[in-house]
């Protein structure tokens, strides 16, 4: 099975910043995509950016140019930098791993945007 460490989430005010960070551990033989999803109070899970195991990244629209995904291979570890947060951008923050032909999630940090 794969374990997760999530860390970052958080409170933050409006136009703050906040950098998520996902470690992936156990049987791992190989990692493919790494993302983020993240689910608001009553709303939809919604795919926020996702990054390949080459480096290719996609974003939704709601949060292109404000926020950013990486990955470090070594410690397959997934990052997400938060900028300009704005409080519609509340909600619990979900990270997950492809390996093979699986989906693996992680736990969820929660990020609150709030003056």
């Amino acid at each position: 099975q794969v374990q997760f460490v999530e860390s970052g989430g958080g409170l933050v005010q409006p136009g703050g910043s906040l950098r998520l960070s996902c470690a992936a551990s156990g049987s791992i033989s190989i990692i493919y995509n790494m993302g983020w999803y993240r689910q608001g109070l009553g709303k939809q899970r919604e795919l926020l950016a996702l990054i390949t195991r080459g480096g290719i990244t996609n974003y939704a629209d709601s949060v292109k140019g404000r926020f950013t995904i990486s990955r470090d291979h070594a410690s397959n570890t997934a990052y997400l930098q938060m900028n300009s947060l704005k409080p519609e951008d509340t909600a619990v923050y979900y990270c997950y791993v492809d390996v093979s032909s699986r989906r693996y999630w992680g736990q969820g940090t929660q990020v609150t945007v709030s003056s």
